[in-house]
């Protein structure tokens, strides 16, 4: 697995995080859910991460036709990274049952 690269924002409350690819200039941004609605900008590409009865979205940012497998690598390097062993990747955002 590849190593990537991890910005996090001073002052932003939403945004937890950005993970860098300097091979194909990706980047995928961490968004921690409120209980309001999450819309995908265009263009870009969303997955969505549940850690317990955490949500947090992972949406692309310069997507130019990448392999979603980069992207999901990326959501699973940061998971690990930030010890989330339980975390599953959703395609959608998950229903609260």
């Amino acid at each position: 697995m590849s190593n990537y690269l991890i910005s996090i924002p001073q002052h932003s409350k939403r945004v937890s995080a950005t993970i860098h690819d300097q091979k194909s200039k990706l980047k995928v941004r961490a968004v921690e859910m409120a209980r309001s609605t999450y819309k995908t900008a265009k263009g870009e590409i969303s997955f969505f991460v549940t850690i317990g009865k955490k949500i947090l979205a992972f949406e692309t940012k310069g997507y130019k036709k990448h392999r979603q497998l980069l992207i999901l690598q990326m959501i699973s390097w940061y998971c690990v990274y930030m010890g989330w062993v339980e975390a599953q990747i959703h395609a959608t955002l998950p229903i609260a049952s």
